[in-house]
């Protein structure tokens, strides 16, 4: 079976899996460390929400670290629905997401409460629905979500980590709720009767806040973090910060040495512009990718910015390819391949795949698409052509959808 799909995300089983695990986990840590810190500090509640909080923000930046290249790491329903409003993740992904986070939180709070030898299911009976504490979580969700989208809109995704547990950390503190801000953990959380649990007569009201505050923190990120359209639900992110290369071995696996340059290495800002840019993706970028690339950098000018890079670069361009491209008045002459780097996914609003399998990372609210196209390696320029015009007429509709008003390609038809 393939655990790869079509542009390059993993399964979706394994990106379930992935959800399921970081969710137990996630809520291991939050109702285990609660338990904890009232056996280590009793009767002294500061300094057991201190120990709780500060369990909580380390363990989920290490829980981001484990599942994030596999799931994108949400652990949150809220999370994936506005990834899915966003165009990052598909509407039915975002519905299986939903039941894997849940039964994973509800299976780290029975975990939790067996490590400490407590009953594996105890209903908690902490009532917490006062309106100060469905302000406050409304609250803590809107920034929470506001936080995840506007790095990843800014190409700043590789520290949501450490940003995401900070701020989970101090909204224990700034918010009368301690900030649940997680549909599937409250859920998760009515099923320990410990210093984290919550009563399910207040849960309702809660996830109906954490509701709200989503679509609070959706309207905000639009408003900060405009973007041109793609299609109706899959916006188009600005580009693009400085950014070293970072290598994407063949396997797909990204370097850790080249992950931490990468995270360090960010000199200037980002350039914000509504301006789309698009990465056509293959193994060699050698043929696929390169015509592709010349198609939309001739068809768009400079109306879309334009990147093509391979999992596995060959020395040279195929001169097939090249050839072709040059009947139709398009000059590759001048391209050379080039290694696929984590900074060019994330810097692109627009990622084609072309059979390189599982090389590209994901970032949330990336559009992904795969072609499926005939190979020109080893083929004579009669093979080429067909291709060549396939990908013409798959560039064209995508540049319809990324500038559906004033089309250049239609005056060149």
């Amino acid at each position: 079976m393939a655990d790869i799909e079509p542009g390059g995300r993993p399964a979706l089983a394994r990106r379930l899996a992935a959800e399921a695990v970081g969710s137990m986990l996630l809520a291991a840590l939050v109702v285990g460390s609660g338990i904890a810190a009232v056996q280590l500090s009793p009767g002294q509640v500061g300094l057991q929400l201190m120990e709780n909080a500060a369990a909580t923000a380390a363990g989920l930046f290490a829980v981001i670290l484990m599942v994030g290249p596999v799931s994108g790491a949400h652990l949150n329903p809220v999370v994936s629905l506005v990834d899915a409003a966003f165009g990052g993740l598909s509407w039915r992904d975002a519905a299986a997401y939903l039941p894997a986070q849940v039964a994973g939180c509800v299976g780290g709070a029975v975990l939790a409460n067996l490590m400490f030898d407590r009953s594996a299911i105890s209903v908690a009976t902490h009532h917490r629905a006062a309106g100060t504490h469905v302000l406050a979580e409304v609250v803590a969700t809107a920034g929470l979500i506001l936080l995840i989208f506007a790095l990843a809109r800014s190409h700043r995704a590789e520290r949501a980590p450490a940003a995401v547990g900070a701020y989970i950390g101090a909204a224990y503190w700034f918010t009368s709720s301690t900030s649940f801000a997680n549909p599937a953990i409250t859920v998760g959380r009515m099923f320990s009767d410990s210093f984290a649990g919550i009563a399910p007569a207040s849960a309702p009201a809660f996830i109906a806040a954490q509701a709200a505050g989503g679509a609070v923190g959706c309207g905000l990120v639009r408003l900060l973090y405009p973007r041109a359209p793609v299609t109706p639900r899959a916006p188009v992110t600005p580009p693009t910060p400085v950014t070293p290369p970072t290598p994407v071995d063949p396997s797909g696996c990204v370097r850790p040495s080249a992950v931490g340059a990468a995270s360090t290495a960010r000199e200037e800002p980002a350039r914000m512009t509504t301006k789309p840019s698009v990465l056509f993706v293959c193994v060699h970028n050698a043929g696929r990718s390169q015509m592709a690339a010349g198609w939309l950098t001739h068809l768009a000018g400079d109306r879309v910015e334009v990147r093509s890079a391979g999992s596995a670069p060959a020395e040279q361009i195929n001169p097939a390819a090249v050839a072709a491209m040059a009947e139709v008045g398009i000059d590759l002459t001048d391209q050379a391949p080039k290694i696929l780097t984590v900074g060019a996914v994330e810097d692109s609003d627009v990622v084609i795949t072309m059979g390189c399998g599982d090389a590209c990372p994901i970032f949330p609210g990336t559009r992904y698409e795969d072609w499926k196209l005939d190979d020109p390696a080893g083929q004579d320029i009669d093979a080429v052509r067909p291709i060549r015009d396939e990908i013409r007429a798959r560039v064209d509709r995508l540049l319809a959808e990324l500038l559906p008003a004033g089309h250049p390609a239609e005056a060149d038809r």
